[in-house]
C-alpha cells in the first residue's frame, strides 16, 4: 500500500514539471499496428468534435494505437488486468497537439505499467474558447462511453484514472458524473476558470466525481479556476506564477484579428498586424487567400487589448520578377479579445483603411480597459 501510494505520488509531483516540456511526436509501425497521432486542426475555421482515443503501453510507449470500437479493445494491445489513465487535453486555441502529451505518457509508462488512453479532441477544443466549452458534454458521453465499454470488459471502475488539463479536467469531472463518481480516481491539473468559476458542481469539477479527487492549481490568478474543486487542492506557490517559468507566459492575452478586403483579388494577400503598449510589442502576419474576401490571425500579446496604445498595420506585396503586386489595397480592420463573449462579435473600425504597400499605417483602438 505505501509503496503504491509513494509512485502514485511520483506520478502527481511529476506532473506540472513535464507540463513545461514541448517535446515534438512522431509516428511510425510497431509490432503489427500502425501508429496514429494526434489531429491538427485550422482554428479560423472553427471545427466540430471529432474524437480519437490513443491507447500507449509499456511494450509501446512512444505509437499511439487508435482504440474507436469494442471490437477493437479486445483486438488491441488493452491490458484489462492493469490500471488505466485517461488523459484529457484542455483548450487548444492554433489547432495544434499538446505538446507535453508525449512526456506525460512516458513518465507514467516509465513509473507504472498501466493502459494510458490519450483523449484526441483537439478539433473540438480549436477557435474560440465558449465553443470549446461547448463541445464539453459532447466530449464527456463520448469518453463516458468509452468507459462503460471497458467496463463492459471487466475492467474495475476503481482502476481506472482521469488526468484532466485545464478545460479537459472539467471534462474529466463530467465523465466521472455521468458513472455516479464510482471511478477511481480524477487528477486536474490547472483546472480551467473562465466560464466555470461560478459554475454549479455538476457541471465541473467536484469532490463527487470520484472516490478520490485531487487538482493541482498552477495559474488561479490568470486562466486557472480560484477555489477548491476536490478531496484535495494543491495551490502551487499559492496556485499563481510559477518559478521557472516566464512570467509573459502567464499575462499573455490573445486577440482574434481580421481584415476584411474591399474587393477580392486574385492573389494571396498578407498584412502585418502590430500591437503597441508603452512597453510591449507584438507582431503577427494575416493572410488571405486568393479570390477570399477576408484572413483571420490569432495575435499573442502580452498586455490586455485595452491597455494597446496603438496598432499597425502594413500591406506586404508579392513583387515578382515579371509581375508587379498591387501598390495598395483598402478593407476594414477588426479585433475581438479571446475568449469572445456570448455574442461572439468582433469590434470593427468603422472606417476603410487604405494601405500602400511597405508602409505603416496607424491608429488608436476605441477599447477602454474598464
Amino acid at each position: 500500500m505505501v509503496e503504491d501510494l509513494k509512485r502514485k505520488l511520483l506520478i502527481v509531483l511529476a506532473v506540472p514539471l513535464l507540463l513545461s516540456s514541448a517535446q515534438a511526436g512522431n509516428t511510425g509501425r510497431l509490432s503489427g499496428h500502425n501508429c496514429t497521432d494526434f489531429q491538427t486542426a485550422n482554428f479560423l475555421r472553427g471545427s466540430k468534435l471529432k474524437v480519437q482515443f490513443l491507447l500507449f503501453t509499456h511494450s509501446s510507449p512512444s505509437c499511439g494505437e487508435l482504440v474507436l470500437a469494442e471490437d477493437d479493445i479486445k483486438n488491441s494491445s488493452f491490458n484489462k488486468s492493469l490500471e488505466t489513465k485517461i488523459i484529457i487535453h484542455g483548450f487548444r486555441a492554433l489547432g495544434t497537439k499538446p505538446s507535453w502529451i508525449e512526456e506525460l505518457v512516458h513518465a507514467i509508462l516509465h513509473t507504472n505499467q498501466v493502459n494510458v488512453i490519450a483523449v484526441d479532441w483537439v478539433y473540438g477544443s480549436t477557435a474560440a474558447y465558449p465553443s470549446a466549452v461547448e463541445n464539453v458534454t459532447q466530449l464527456a458521453l463520448a469518453i463516458s462511453l468509452l468507459i462503460s465499454k471497458l467496463l463492459a470488459l471487466g475492467v474495475s471502475g476503481t482502476s481506472i484514472h482521469i488526468i484532466g488539463v485545464s478545460l479537459g479536467a472539467h471534462v474529466g469531472g463530467l465523465v466521472g458524473h455521468f458513472h455516479g463518481g464510482q471511478l477511481g480516481r480524477i487528477t486536474g491539473l490547472d483546472p480551467a476558470g473562465p466560464k466555470y468559476t461560478r459554475a454549479s458542481p455538476e457541471e465541473r469539477l467536484d469532490p463527487g466525481d470520484a472516490l478520490f479527487v485531487e487538482a493541482i492549481h498552477t495559474d488561479s490568478d490568470n486562466f486557472g479556476i480560484r477555489i477548491p474543486v476536490g478531496h484535495i487542492d494543491y495551490f502551487v506557490n499559492g496556485g499563481r506564477d510559477q518559478p521557472g517559468c516566464p512570467r509573459f507566459i502567464s499575462a499573455v492575452h490573445h486577440s482574434l484579428v481580421e481584415f476584411h478586403l474591399q474587393k477580392r483579388r486574385n492573389t494571396v494577400t498578407s498584412i502585418e498586424i502590430t500591437f503597441f503598449s508603452n512597453t510591449t510589442k507584438d507582431t503577427a502576419k494575416i493572410t488571405i487567400a486568393k479570390n477570399q474576401e477576408m484572413g483571420k490571425r490569432l495575435l499573442t500579446h502580452r498586455v490586455p487589448l485595452c491597455q494597446i496604445n496603438s496598432v499597425t498595420l502594413r500591406y506586404l506585396p508579392h513583387n515578382r520578377f515579371w509581375r508587379k503586386d498591387a501598390p495598395f489595397i483598402a478593407g476594414r480592420f477588426c479585433a475581438a479579445p479571446l475568449p469572445l463573449d456570448s455574442n461572439r462579435t468582433t469590434s470593427c473600425l468603422p472606417w476603410n483603411l487604405t494601405l500602400p504597400s511597405n508602409t505603416d499605417v496607424s491608429y488608436e483602438p476605441p477599447t477602454a480597459c474598464a
